[in-house]
């Protein structure tokens, strides 16, 4: 921002006034405002089209439950808040606004008029935590089964099993739950057009080779040509952000692994980076360097995983043999280094789990030497393939505007032309000091999208031999207590240091109170974890935003008029995982 360029605060006080809004302050530095709830959708609205370099994006939308919150510095006494997090491109910043909610009236406008792609997140709230949004236009649970009993996401709602009691399905339940679950065109708006249409209703998935996951769709056909698609999501739902509630900060990095699951470490990042945020931890330069070569590893691991079933999508089953073996080539470096292969959970608060091997640099030197020919290999057999062209050029077309207006980011937000990564734009864990280029396409279809993560593969790899070329000495991670227990010789000299110790391993780290979100590009597009913490030895409140939650929600736009067989190369090219979109 130029010098004498009033701050969004002062934007918005200047065109609302400062009474109409409660600051706060948090560990990330984002600026977060409350709003009321009969005020906040003209102020979303202002802030999306009535300022300079607005902010376009709603990039997430949550709720917390702060009834049982102890450490409320700043904020109502309310029992519920609704989150807004916007993000401005032009400005290169964030916003949040933060409304406010009694028990008594547990509802806000819905902002679905101004963001479409707000009905989602909208009814990921109701789902989640009974919140209803007025103006809705389907407000109804998204990730839980329609008979679902209870908001799992508030304070009340068990978190064990042992906290609940044993579970039976009679007969007449199953029925019940499976009628529920019965595909009613009609509760959809789907209606037959006209008498001489051939006319029929389609399920695809939830168990479709070309779902790419528990994934289902559910299709409104002319013919072979799609009119319209209703995705239905939560079958992979596994309270991820409950159990972050449960879970100390230390144990809780296991289940980040399993969000998107052929992510690995690149899950672990934000979730540490933004508990360091919390506890104000510097993280040493060699752990940076190494979380940096194995993210990248990682996301090479990914789309590999993506290049081969994308072609395998089209109908070309050589490649998806070729690709998993150099995933497995992949593999065996992150193994070598790690000890473990797709989860490694290795990344810890503070630095890394351990120093990088004796030899680490041998296979990683090999591995670098090897995929430059494969994937040139790659390019003849599958991007120049003609009838890959063929299938995919023009087809799932999405606008700039349109990725912006829906939450797209990553390689599919690229592929529309907007030279955007957080590596760049936003460097963290020591991103700024490599040199490394952000690849785009001008088209945002199906094979600039392709286009696109193929070339990331490549620039991984170039960070990957800066990372092998300078990898700096020093430790692996932070001595800050609150990352690391105190040295061995300590802990048998005083009873003090000892109890410290066994504290810090037994219970795990006490985190200061506070807010923060930190997002990173992942594979798929940014990933950000919003934690607050109570003070105390768990998160108090777990919030992941993903991107394949984001994505998945367009694909009735990137669908209609096309075919069934446009649909498989849609979906494969948005390159996403159900338990990324699930959680």
């Amino acid at each position: 921002m130029e010098e004498g360029t009033p701050s969004i605060i002062e934007e918005l006080q200047g065109r609302f006034g400062k009474g109409a809004f409660e600051l706060q302050e948090t560990c990330d530095g984002i600026p977060t405002v409350w709003v009321g709830a009969d005020r906040v959708i003209e102020v979303l609205r202002y802030l999306k089209t009535g300022i300079p370099d607005p902010f376009r994006m709603l990039y997430d939308l949550f709720a917390i439950d702060e009834r049982v919150r102890t450490h409320r510095s700043g904020q109502p006494e309310n029992a519920f808040t609704i989150v807004y997090q916007l993000l401005s491109y032009g400005r290169n910043a964030d916003i949040r606004l933060k409304v406010a909610l009694s028990e008594g009236r547990l509802s806000v406008p819905s902002a679905v008029a101004v963001w479409p792609s707000a009905n989602w997140y909208e009814r990921e709230a109701w789902d989640m935590f009974g919140i209803a949004f007025e103006g809705h236009p389907d407000l109804r649970r998204i990730l839980l089964p329609p008979l679902w009993e209870g908001h799992p996401l508030r304070k009340d709602h068990p978190a064990r099993a042992t906290e609940m009691g044993r579970f039976s399905l009679p007969e007449a339940k199953a029925e019940a739950e499976q009628e529920a679950l019965a595909f009613k065109p009609e509760e959809f708006g789907m209606t037959r057009r006209g008498e001489d249409t051939d006319f029929m209703f389609l399920n695809f998935g939830p168990h479709h080779p070309g779902s790419h996951g528990i994934f289902r769709l559910m299709l409104e056909m002319d013919g072979e040509e799609i009119m319209d698609a209703v995705p239905d999501i939560g079958y992979h739902h596994r309270g991820a952000e409950k159990m972050g509630e449960r879970q100390s900060w230390h144990t809780y990095i296991p289940y980040t692994d399993r969000v998107d699951y052929l992510g690995g470490v690149l899950n672990e990042l934000p979730y540490v980076l933004a508990v360091e945020r919390l506890a104000g931890i510097e993280v040493p330069e060699r752990a940076k360097m190494i979380r940096v070569m194995m993210a990248e590893l990682f996301r090479i691991a990914s789309h590999l995983v993506w290049y081969g079933t994308f072609a395998q999508d089209l109908g070309a089953l050589s490649p998806v043999f070729y690709t998993f073996s150099d995933r497995e080539a992949v593999f065996s470096v992150i193994e070598a280094i790690s000890g473990f292969r797709m989860h490694p959970i290795w990344f810890r608060i503070g630095g890394v789990a351990a120093d990088l091997p004796k030899g680490w640099d041998g296979p990683v030197r090999r591995f670098l030497d090897y995929l430059p020919g494969r994937l040139k290999e790659y390019d003849r057999m599958v991007m120049g393939n003609r009838i890959l062209k063929a299938r995919t050029k023009g087809v799932g077309v999405f606008t700039q505007d349109q990725a912006i207006e829906w939450g797209w980011t990553g390689p599919n937000l690229r592929s529309c032309g907007l030279e955007w990564d957080f590596r760049k734009k936003r460097p963290y864990s020591g991103y700024d000091q490599f040199e490394f280029d952000v690849p785009t396409a001008d088209h945002g279809d199906c094979y600039d999208r392709a286009r696109v993560r193929v070339e990331e593969m490549r620039q991984s790899l170039r960070i990957v031999e800066q990372c092998l070329r300078n990898m700096p000495g020093g430790p692996y991670k932070s001595d800050r207590t609150l990352a690391t227990p105190p040295l061995k010789e300590r802990t048998m000299h005083d009873i003090e240091t000892l109890i410290t110790h066994f504290l810090g391993v037994s219970w795990g780290p006490v985190i200061p109170p506070g807010e923060a979100a930190v997002g990173i590009e992942a594979a798929k597009g940014n990933n950000t974890y919003y934690l607050v913490s109570d003070g105390n030895t768990v998160s108090y409140r777990t919030r992941i935003r993903t991107p394949s939650f984001a994505h998945l929600q367009t694909v009735p736009l990137l669908c209609r008029g096309r075919m069934v067989a446009d649909l498989v190369v849609i979906l494969g090219s948005l390159d996403y995982v159900m338990g990324d979109c699930d959680r």
